[in-house]
């Protein structure tokens, strides 16, 4: 399949005197620059012209100095706050109480009425909300949400991660009245409305620890021998009115974030985890598409609307596994056709050229107070598969639908989820690098390129250069956005593609819900901020990213504290010229091993183009992917981060110079630790 190129972006025109728009960026000295889309250089503001901004906000700055090589401004207006709730210390008598934000961030101290101080006392760390800054007032005005428990060192890290993102904590009063106020009945008037399902077999398959169904699949084998399948998703947006405080926190919030211990949901659990959840045995509202196909994989024809369903029995993935492992269980029959279906459009992408990357991710084993005991490496298996393969063909299918809709002969504005061709600087130093191993890539065509990819993919399998061939790929590929220019998904190999599958845990989901009503309606609307909402809903989505990578880091971490001074096997993970990382092999934990603990051995330096550091004068090198012996030095949770040693004797050769992993001195008595056995949990990438 042809591949669209992105298209470039185009120049925003200023004028002086409007000034510009910009993100705000304040260093640890205080001093801001505002950084502006097509202006090569950053607009420098002192910290008296910040003028009630933060860090991270999205401003209007005017230009007063311009001196060619750097411009200096004002900030003139603060069009959005990236932040609303800090973490740090409340400073209290009889009368008023300032509160001062932790973090290097240069953050104004804010004033707190005792009518807003919630129970908080003076020394106590809080979570306070930010009110206003009134022009007239010295400092801005914040208000406590709730009291911190400075014993419980894990919740604050991930509050704090969270907070700092930009995500708060909790939904504001009004949000959470709304949500109560929700019928919990569906009105025989509202199914009346609706393609009613409720009859044919439906069932959900989700981790063994969710609570939010947002998706079901329904089965049954029509008189002509063609199957009928049905995606069925929870309809949020009948139940998050446009324009409301809640369907507003949700916008804000775009998604929900998973932290090892907890989720931060992006609605309410009135409507997450009850009212929308597609639970056993129970009718619901949903949005769904309904396929016609064959056994041999052809989509016949299909129908999109609203529906009403009611889902028969809840799998876990475990128990579907087991039944395609087994050939037995409860509706055995429906779920292997299911599955040899999703395997069939499973092979079918990669052969158009879909790319086949599969990096491993793991997941905490968490004891009651949330401390990581253990850790998992997930993997995805045919039962996660099966969802997935249905996951996108309602996604792609919806975005193929509204693709063809008009509106002022103009395409229907709607979020599209692009993902942009390999960037060329990121591609040929990785083409070369991968040749060095043997592995030839055709970079004439995008399609080319792909099947390069998988080519080299599948015979990588199992040998020694497979972690960081896959990981190095990884890095080259551009990173998949909401946007109303529809490129196509290049690693998924469709021309169309959307988010439609998950609409309690993605705002853009509820967007294309709704657009898609409107377009069912003949009533397609001209939205002149969708590319706005694009452009917050892929920034929010980068900050969850964000943040489950901060959480996991901190994991592990504290996973690893109690293994300081033990050595581990371990693999190169990235090199730079201060250092290499290393991750263990067994637990999978990155850490750093500095370039100034390696002087003892050799001067070493970067060689960008082999992904290494080279010894000058021995001429070792730490390469990506080198198997290593490290040590544990140091871990510290404050930082997130583990440092390790190099583990090394100089070997009794002739020239006394040849340096190996020192061998484990069997007489050392260490912990020993195995990974407890535990539930892989599949990847929510694309439903």
């Amino acid at each position: 399949m042809a591949k669209k190129q992105q298209a470039k972006p185009k120049k925003q025109k200023h004028r002086a005197e409007d000034g510009y728009v910009g993100t705000l960026d304040i260093t640890r000295s205080g001093m801001g620059f505002v950084i502006v889309d097509n202006l090569q250089k950053d607009i420098l503001v002192r910290p008296s012209d910040i003028n009630r901004a933060f860090h991270g906000d999205k401003v209007r700055v005017v230009i007063t100095k311009d001196r060619g090589s750097r411009s200096e401004g004002i900030v003139t207006e603060v069009l959005e706050r990236k932040q609303t709730e800090y973490i740090g210390r409340l400073e209290a008598n009889k009368d008023f109480a300032f509160f001062i934000a932790d973090g290097s961030r240069k953050v104004p101290d804010f004033y707190v009425p005792t009518q807003s101080l919630n129970n908080a006392k003076d020394g106590d760390r809080v979570v306070v909300k930010f009110v206003g800054w009134n022009k007239t007032d010295k400092n801005p005005h914040g208000a406590v949400v709730s009291v911190l428990d400075d014993r419980d060192t894990n919740d604050m890290a991930m509050k704090e991660i969270l907070v700092g993102s930009g995500f708060p904590l909790n939904f504001s009063d009004d949000a959470l009245e709304e949500a109560h106020r929700l019928p919990d009945m569906i009105s025989s008037a509202e199914i009346a409305n609706r393609k009613d399902l409720r009859d044919i077999l439906t069932f959900t398959i989700d981790p063994v620890d969710a609570k939010d169904f947002d998706d079901a699949i329904s089965f049954r084998k029509l008189k002509s021998g063609v199957y009928e399948i049905g995606v069925h998703i929870a309809d949020v947006s009948h139940y998050l009115e446009e324009g409301s405080e809640l369907d507003k926190e949700a916008f804000e919030r775009a998604t929900s974030v998973y932290l090892p211990d907890r989720v931060l949901p992006m609605l309410p659990e009135r409507i997450s985890n009850e009212l929308c959840s597609l639970r056993p045995h129970e009718d619901k509202l949903t949005f769904s598409c309904v396929f016609q196909i064959t056994a041999k994989g052809e989509v016949k024809q299909y129908w999109i609307g609203r529906t009403a369903t009611h889902s028969n029995h809840r799998f876990t993935y475990e128990d579907v596994q087991k039944i395609i492992e087994t050939k037995e269980g409860l509706y055995s029959s429906e779920i292997l056709i299911l599955n040899d279906l999703a395997q069939h459009f499973r092979k079918q992408r990669f052969k158009k050229g879909a790319i086949n990357f599969s990096s491993q991710e793991v997941r905490f084993k968490l004891d009651e107070d949330g401390k990581p005991i253990g850790i998992v490496v997930k993997e995805s298996k045919q039962s996660h598969q099966l969802i997935e393969e249905f996951m996108l063909l309602a996604n792609k299918t919806v975005a193929e639908n509204v693709t063809k809709i008009k509106v002022n002969k103009k395409p229907v504005p709607f979020p599209y989820r692009v993902h942009d061709q390999p960037d060329q600087e990121k591609l040929l130093p990785f083409v070369a690098f991968a040749k060095k191993f043997g592995y030839h890539f055709d970079t004439s065509t995008p399609d080319g390129i792909a099947s390069s990819f998988n080519d080299m993919l599948q015979r990588v399998a199992g040998k020694p250069e497979q972690h960081v061939l896959e990981q190095l790929g990884i890095r080259t590929m551009a990173k998949a956005i909401y946007t109303t220019e529809n490129i196509g998904h290049y690693g998924l190999s469709f021309e169309h593609y959307c988010h439609f599958t998950s609409p309690i845990r993605r705002y853009p989901d509820v967007i294309v819900h709704r657009v898609l009503q409107d377009c069912l309606n003949n009533k397609p609307q001209a939205d002149k901020k969708m590319a706005e909402k694009c452009k917050h809903s892929s920034e929010r989505e980068r900050a969850a990213m964000e943040s489950e990578r901060a959480a996991n880091k901190y994991k592990q971490v504290e996973f690893m504290k109690q293994f300081v001074g033990e050595e581990f096997d371990a693999v190169v993970s990235g090199v730079a010229s201060f250092g290499f990382w290393a991750e263990t092999v067994e637990y999978k934990c990155e850490g750093l091993v500095s370039v100034q603990s390696l002087l003892d051995y050799d001067d070493f330096r970067h060689m960008e183009e082999d992904y290494a550091l080279v010894g000058r004068r021995s001429g070792r090198s730490f390469r990506m992917g080198d198997k290593v012996r490290v040590k544990l030095v140091a871990a510290n949770l404050t930082k997130r981060q583990l440092d390790y040693e190099w583990v090394l004797y100089v070997e009794d050769t002739a020239d006394g110079q040849s340096v190996k992993p020192k061998p484990k001195d069997k007489k050392e008595k260490q912990k020993t630790k195995t990974k407890p056995a535990g539930k892989p949990s599949p990847s929510r990438k694309h439903r």
